[in-house]
C-alpha cells in the first residue's frame, strides 16, 4: 500500500492493518521529513484520543491530514505505532 499526497508517496508497506475502511501504516513506514506533528485531537469511544500530523511536500502544506492513537484503548491496540491518512490523501 502506498500513500500520496501532492503527487509524492509519503508512506508505503506490505503490511497494513484495516480498521473501519482506513488502512493504517507503520509508523517505521512513513516518510518522516513530510509530517509535522500537529496540535489536533479527537476521541473514539472504542480507539481512544487520536493526535495528528500536518503533511507538507514541495511548500504545500496539508494540515492534519494523518492520525495515530499514541495510546490507544485494548480495543484498538494492533493500531498502536500505526498511522491512517485523510483530507486528499490517496491510499491505494
Amino acid at each position: 500500500m502506498k500513500a500520496i499526497w501532492n503527487n509524492k508517496t509519503i508512506a508505503e508497506s506490505d503490511h497494513t492493518i484495516v480498521v473501519e475502511n482506513n488502512h493504517y501504516f507503520p509508523e517505521s513506514s512513513i516518510k518522516k521529513e513530510y509530517f509535522e506533528k500537529s496540535e489536533k485531537t479527537t476521541s473514539c469511544p472504542w480507539k481512544g484520543k487520536a493526535s495528528y500530523y500536518s503533511i507538507e511536500v514541495d511548500g504545500k502544506t496539508n494540515p492534519d491530514a494523518a492520525w495515530y492513537y499514541p495510546n490507544p484503548k485494548l480495543a484498538a491496540k494492533e493500531i498502536t505505532n500505526h498511522v491512517a491518512f485523510w483530507k486528499g490523501v490517496q491510499v491505494s
